[in-house]
């Protein structure tokens, strides 16, 4: 799994008309992202298209997290849950994702990702806890 470093502890608050969306190919590269995805995460369109969506993944989230997540869509189920996410310059923020698969014929083709931002702090798993 893709280790990005760095990382601060500087989280950046998103306001609640947040809208973060991504779309991935089978293999989870990025084909499309909203501008919301580029002002928050600090990355570049041209940075992010073509890469893994692992790409702003945050060290604290843990394997787990994902391993249920690609169980799911490959099984063609969505998947919900809540996410840390890393910003290039090594901020974080929290997001609500649900990732879907998108069919054409009745094919999986890639993945849909909706990202809304955690407005209340105790939404937020405590990450330290869930390793070991």
């Amino acid at each position: 799994m893709r280790n990005n470093l760095p990382v601060t502890q500087v989280e950046v608050q998103l306001d609640d008309h947040t809208l973060i969306v991504s779309k991935t190919d089978l293999k989870g590269q990025i084909t499309y992202i909203n501008k919301d995805f580029i002002d928050i995460s600090g990355f570049s369109e041209a940075e992010l298209i073509g890469q893994p969506h692992n790409i702003v993944r945050h060290p604290d989230m843990p394997v787990e997290a994902y391993t249920d997540m690609w169980a799911d869509l490959q099984a063609g189920r969505p998947w919900t849950g809540l996410v840390k996410n890393r910003c290039k310059n090594g901020n974080h923020y929290w997001v609500a994702a649900n990732a879907t698969p998108l069919r054409e014929n009745g094919q999986v083709v890639g993945f849909i990702v909706n990202q809304r931002p955690i407005l209340s702090s105790c939404q937020r798993p405590n990450l330290s806890s869930l390793s070991g």
